[in-house]
């Protein structure tokens, strides 16, 4: 049985090692073709925007009392209207009894016409058929609300990150993932037909701030990894990245399963009680782009940033260093290996009698540190010569006078 806890705290130490580094071309070619797909979603079925950005009307059956093949009786309700008008129809909720039909512009007499006929249909008075009119000069101003608000996230995204790495690169980094995050979201709206409402685009911007904040903190430890890695000529950039994304990769993991859990459950009871609306709208939004964007965090974002600092100098010089540093390693393991002794092994090798037989025959001696009457394999066996002060030992040494005779 895998042991989760000592797994992470494995990949923590380096102990064990996921090359997400080594592989990038393979996780770009992964995101290549998600984002073709869904650049030939937003191509071919375009977005279903709500009646909020395209205008139009909207009825509102409440308290129908036969609901069965709402939508083919609704829909003819409408051709009767006006007929060849396309019409959105939908079921707030399922254990609700509310029939919600979208159609473009219609005319007053039409509306009063349609209210009537949806009334007829469903076994209702009147008045308890409700009709409203959105502009469409209201859905243009809210679109283009959404898209310069967007902008300015984007720049004032990458001026305060490039600030605070000191780094133009990871900054660049981060808003590759970022996109990649938008356009894979977008996508997957346009290619399952879900409606987009101006609750998806609050949904939206909220995703794109979780993504970053979760590609921000896998960056502060690449940033502390390498600084280290610069400083001893140990490891390479990549390597100092890539142990950097195994120390966080844990926590990415957790922190999206905990954020995803109540996602999901508000997910559950608005498919099956509550119905389409703002609720439904917003979590599915999070529940999708939350996803991606702890994918992108672990396998875009910082191999995009190695790859953008491959080619500098300094990178290329503190590889050449590294790679030195392990022909050295390698080279005294090997020794260490031919003489038996092994790496490390000397560190853990206990004291010998032998070892400490030219100490004990100095402390004879007096302050000269001849051996005297020591035996020559005992002298044999002392690895190395032993300081005098190191054979007499502090407690032989002449004491201080005391601070009034000083």
């Amino acid at each position: 049985m895998i042991n989760f806890s000592q797994f992470g705290n494995d990949l923590y130490t380096g102990r064990r090692s996921i090359p997400f580094i080594a592989h990038r071309r393979r996780w770009y070619a992964a995101s290549a073709v998600l984002v073709l797909i869904a650049l030939l979603g937003l191509g071919v079925k375009h977005l279903n925007l709500g009646l909020e950005f395209t205008g139009g009307s909207e009825f509102r059956v409440a308290a129908a009392t036969n609901v069965d093949n709402y939508e083919s009786r609704a829909r003819d309700a409408v051709q009767q209207v006006s007929p060849g008008q396309a019409a959105n129809i939908t079921k707030l909720g399922t254990s609700s009894s509310t029939i919600r039909v979208q159609t473009e512009q219609l005319t007053d007499a039409q509306n009063n016409d349609l209210r009537a006929a949806l009334a007829k249909e469903f076994g209702v008075g009147t008045n308890e058929v409700s009709a409203s009119f959105v502009g469409p000069s209201w859905g243009q101003s809210v679109t283009q609300q959404a898209l310069r608000a967007l902008v300015v996230f984007l720049v004032l995204t990458f001026l305060v990150m490039a600030i605070y790495f000191r780094t133009w690169k990871m900054s660049l980094a981060a808003m590759i993932a970022l996109l990649h995050d938008m356009v894979i979201t977008v996508g997957v709206y346009a290619l399952t037909g879900l409606e987009v409402s101006p609750a998806t685009m609050i949904g939206f911007l909220t995703v794109l701030g979780y993504s970053l904040y979760d590609t921000v903190v896998v960056f502060d430890k690449v940033r502390e990894n390498t600084q280290e890695a610069f400083g001893n000529k140990r490891r390479t950039y990549a390597e100092a990245a890539n142990l950097a994304v195994n120390q966080t990769v844990v926590r990415s993991i957790n922190t999206t399963v905990v954020a995803l859990l109540p996602i999901a459950a508000v997910l559950v009871m608005g498919f099956t009680v509550l119905g389409p609306g703002t609720l439904l709208d917003l979590s599915l939004v999070l529940f999708i782009g939350m996803a991606i964007g702890a994918y992108s965090s672990i396998f875009i974002a910082t191999p995009a940033l190695v790859s953008l600092r491959h080619n500098e100098p300094a990178v290329q010089e503190l590889e050449k260093a590294a790679a030195k540093f392990h022909t050295r390693q390698a080279k005294k393991d090997a020794e260490a290996q031919a003489k038996g002794t092994g790496p490390g092994a000397g560190a853990e090798e206990p004291a010998t009698s032998e070892g400490l037989e030219p100490a004990v025959a100095g402390r004879g001696t007096g302050s000269t540190g001849s051996t005297g009457s020591a035996s020559p394999a005992s002298t044999a066996s002392t690895p190395r010569t032993i300081h005098p002060y190191a054979q007499t030992g502090p407690r032989n040494q002449p004491r201080r006078k005391p601070k009034s005779q000083r």
